[in-house]
């Protein structure tokens, strides 16, 4: 089976040269689920922008889907950004149109999709995240919380393969970060998601990747990573006070179990 991704040997300095990536190796099965972890200045952020093509030119291969991301081959940089789906921590920085609708419609209709399919994918979105009885409510008048479940449907609408979080939980409160849960771990989605909320973290993704300086230092499940004090405190990863990893999972366990 084809990875969703598969990074070899990914190198990356910025132009003043400081170095973000120093040889990253990471795949991700269809359908898998993958926390990033990391400190700030780790190179999560210039991780995630390798994978549709934003940055590029440094030493190793993005693949996404068996497709290699190769900037030049613009056609191929089009799919491949179809194929991955980011969503940034700010929805503001994807909302943009007068309705909620135009603005789920925006990235299809950018690549041709018109009439009934278009309607269909806009539908099909806003259902996703259970926004579509604001359709016609203009994007800026949401609260934060609706607003990022509509940067999400601005992706969904685009039928991604692999779905891109930064900081999905930020900013957010109990009751929308319960809502965006719910929704996330429906979604029929390879997922990778940016995040310092550990117990997010473990509740969405069952394994976990940590990058720290440019490197994968830790890659294992995520409640073995969670649990493991010493691993955290040498990469500045902390949990909440009096949060118990174990004791958490086991308690998601029995929520999900079938009655």
């Amino acid at each position: 089976m084809t990875d969703s991704l598969d990074l070899r040997g990914v190198h990356y300095a910025y132009p003043d040269g400081s170095t973000a990536l120093r040889g990253v190796d990471l795949r991700v099965a269809p359908g898998e689920r993958v926390a990033l972890l990391g400190p700030n200045g780790a190179g999560k952020t210039t991780l995630v922008l390798h994978l549709n093509g934003i940055l590029h030119g440094g030493a190793g291969q993005v693949t996404v889907g068996g497709l290699a991301v190769d900037p030049a081959d613009r056609a191929r940089l089009v799919e491949i950004r179809r194929r991955v789906g980011i969503v940034f921590q700010d929805p503001d920085d994807q909302l943009f149109m007068p309705t909620v609708a135009e603005d789920v419609a925006f990235g299809p209709a950018n690549l041709g999709v018109r009439g009934a399919e278009l309607q269909e994918r806009v539908d099909e979105a806003l259902a996703a995240v259970k926004m579509t009885d604001y359709r016609s409510q203009t994007p800026h008048h949401l609260s934060f919380g609706q607003r990022r479940r509509v940067a999400v449907a601005t992706v969904l609408a685009m039928r991604p393969e692999i779905l891109v979080l930064d900081e999905p939980s930020s900013n957010l409160d109990p009751a929308s970060r319960r809502e965006l849960s719910e929704i996330l771990r429906a979604l029929p989605v390879t997922l990778l998601m940016v995040t310092h909320d550990l117990p997010y973290a473990l509740e969405l993704c069952p394994r976990a990747v940590i990058l720290d300086a440019g490197q994968v230092v830790a890659d294992g499940p995520t409640m073995d990573l969670l649990a493991d004090s010493d691993l955290l405190r040498r990469h500045r990863l902390e949990l909440p006070y009096g949060f118990d990893p174990t004791l958490a999972a086991a308690q998601l366990r029995a929520r999900r179990a079938p009655l």
